[in-house]
């Protein structure tokens, strides 16, 4: 139900008040009490504020704080934070002698995210009651508050679910099964049955609605639960069986000569229609309010809300086995409990429970908690779920659909305190990896199989597309061994991690396979001039060239060397051969057997033809040109230096393909 019905109506507790004002109490004073005794908290508002504004007089002042305290309560009870407020500051101003009036101020700042004004009055009232744990823990959930103005939201977005909400308060979502295709809420709104309106909220006294989604999957216009559901008592805050045939709901009956009596009721579905409701017995406590029902994921447990004796403070999340009934009821324990107010249990799962309290650190009011307990079973870990799932107002009744998505109810931005409802998603994060398959030609290769294994046990294999192109879903903070290969080219190995950062990513890697059936430029491999001593610039493209060579353990290859037109063809040849060796010498003590080498020095004897990708770089030299002695010597010198660089090369070409297969 709505914060107000909630904390009002469905977990009302009678409340003491020990008043040291004395003097003359009229009969309005008397009347305004008796609402405030029996939790009338809208009526009994108006009647204080109209006893408010006639004590003019000095020696009045008094019993002015008195009667602000007690308004202030009423607003507070109604959810009214500003009216709260201000109320409270008048019984300060007026010298009211109860230091639970700074407590009570930094409460209602505090929901109207006023938090450093709300720190003030916390540390006043700490100043009386150094030991009190709420205030402590509410002074922990400012600084956390001040703290996250300068954070970034989680990734959750939240919207107004608009079509549930009417003008009044609308609360408390709940699937009615896992086909999440028919969901129910509690609403107050003008069309609620019965005629008269709470002595309590000024509201009609609230029923359970329903929407359901068409064949279109879009949400209709809610409509009253049918059958014997809804009566002139309030109904709401409802929980449904895993089979969805019983509903559990708390319900709110109202009496002439006694407080308003809380307590879970049960009512079985036949058709769309329920059964009137059946009083659902959970202890013989007649006098504690029982409320706000919650079976869990596996139908086992019932979690509910309650201020029955041998709780924490305030009111409790407990829990009954429904199968097993009998000595089965337990307190969910200090770590869950607090001695504020937790109420709105959802369990997810036998290890995941959401809440709402005003008892933890939070943002202002209720705010909604994920509590996972651990493996041992023994611990619950409680976390806040931050904005913007929570606000400076209430923030509770959580329900989810798929995956992280659902609804809530608050009461955020909306002055008169009035709950509603709000759909929330998780967006999910888009990580991929994308790239090309090409030969070093720059050309695609057809056929190309990319193979990409996670260390989270993932494995996903795709076969490249016409333009050599592939992609695929990545998980945030995965390590990844990525191959790439083809019916005749090698296979080419690389290695990627996925950071974790929560936004979408697309990470790019390409692979330049090499073709088996015809010379391979090694790119990137420097020799001193003149010499065959290698430079440490060759490092990288060497170290290359030893992977791919542990990546095709079955293949041998000849390393080729090619010199300019410069120079003898002797020398040219020994400077050919002495290079090639250089490249043998260094990928032998990488660690590749020498029986799989073979260095050849070519010369000058082999010109380069222009490829495509030599054109791209160098589009003077058409494509399939012989970049040989005769053409360079017709060329202007600046392109004779770059034909000539050209064919400075080296380059490998497999042999064979079943070294030691055998």
């Amino acid at each position: 139900m709505t914060r107000k019905t909630v904390r009002i109506i469905l977990m009302l507790a009678a409340m003491t008040l020990t008043l040291l004002a004395g003097g003359c109490r009229g009969a309005k004073l008397s009347d305004a009490d008796a609402q405030l005794e029996r939790g009338e908290y809208f009526d009994a508002s108006k009647t204080y504020r109209k006893i408010y504004n006639k004590l003019t007089k000095r020696e009045e002042r008094p019993l002015r704080g008195e009667v602000a305290y007690k308004m202030a309560t009423c607003y507070r009870k109604l959810n009214m934070a500003a009216r709260a407020s201000a109320a409270y500051q008048n019984a300060i101003r007026y010298e009211y002698p109860d230091s639970m009036a700074f407590l009570y101020l930094g409460r209602s700042l505090q929901a109207e995210g006023k938090y450093a004004p709300a720190m003030d009055a916390y540390r006043t009232y700490l100043e009386w009651d150094p030991d009190n744990q709420y205030a402590k823990e509410a002074m922990k959930g400012c600084r956390q508050a001040i703290e996250a103005k300068n954070k970034p939201k989680s990734r959750y977005v939240v919207k107004n679910a608009k079509l549930f909400n009417s003008r009044r308060a609308d609360f408390a979502p709940m699937f009615l099964d896992k086909s999440l295709d028919q969901i129910y809420f509690t609403s107050t709104n003008e069309k609620s049955t019965g005629e008269n309106r709470s002595e309590i909220t000024g509201m009609k006294k609230s029923d359970i609605w329903y929407s359901k989604k068409n064949e279109k999957g879009e949400w209709q216009r809610p409509e009253p639960a049918g059958g014997e559901l809804n009566s002139d008592a309030d109904e709401g805050i409802i929980s449904f069986s895993p089979d969805g045939q019983t509903m559990y709901l708390t319900v709110a009956k109202r009496s002439e000569t006694s407080n308003t009596s809380v307590e879970i009721y049960t009512s079985k579905r036949s058709d769309a229609t329920w059964s009137a409701p059946v009083k659902f017995e959970i202890t013989a406590d007649t006098i504690s309010a029982v409320g706000h029902p919650a079976v869990s994921a596996d139908g086992t447990y019932l979690y509910f809300s309650s201020d029955m004796p041998g709780g924490f403070g305030g009111k409790d999340i407990w829990r009954i086995n429904l199968k097993e009934r009998a000595g089965s009821l337990e307190n969910m324990g200090p770590q869950i409990n607090t001695s504020g107010d937790e109420m709105f249990p959802y369990s997810r799962t036998d290890s995941l429970l959401y809440f709402a309290s005003d008892g933890h650190p939070g943002f202002g009011g209720l705010d909604i908690f994920r509590a996972r307990l651990n493996s041992t079973g023994d611990r619950w870990s409680i976390d806040n779920m931050g904005q913007p799932i929570n606000s400076a107002g209430d923030d509770f009744g959580i329900t989810f659909g798929e995956g992280e998505s659902g609804f809530f109810s608050s009461n955020r931005g909306d002055g008169r305190g009035y709950d509603h409802i709000f759909s929330f998603e998780l967006p999910e994060i888009k990580v991929t990896i994308s790239g090309m398959v090409l030969d070093k030609d720059d050309e695609p290769v057809a056929n190309a199989i990319i193979r990409i294994v996670g260390d989270d046990g993932s494995n996903q294999k795709e076969i490249a597309r016409d333009d050599g192109s592939f992609k695929f879903n990545l998980e945030r903070g995965v390590k990844y061994v990525m191959k790439a290969g083809a019916k005749g080219y090698l296979n080419v190995k690389q290695e990627f991690e996925s950071d974790m950062a929560e936004e979408n990513a697309d990470y790019e890697i390409d692979f330049i396979l090499a073709a088996i059936n015809k010379p391979q430029v090694v790119e990137n491999i420097f020799y001193d001039f003149d010499k065959a001593t290698l430079r440490d610039e060759s490092k990288a493209a060497l170290d290359e060239m030893a992977q791919m060579l542990r990546d095709n353990p079955n293949v041998t290859i000849e390393m080729g060397a090619h010199t300019d037109r410069k120079g003898s063809d002797e020398y040219n040849i020994n400077l050919s051969n002495r290079r090639a060796k250089s490249v043998v010498d260094y990928l032998i003590a990488a660690g590749i057997a020498a029986d799989r080498l073979n260095p050849k020095g070519y010369g000058e004897s082999m010109p380069k033809t222009v490829t495509k990708r030599i054109n791209k770089l160098y589009p003077q030299f058409p494509e399939g040109t012989v970049l040989n002695e005769e053409y360079i010597e017709t060329l202007s010198p600046e392109d004779q230096e770059a034909a000539d660089q050209i064919n400075r090369r080296t380059e490998f070409q497999v042999i064979s393909t079943d070294y030691e297969l055998y």
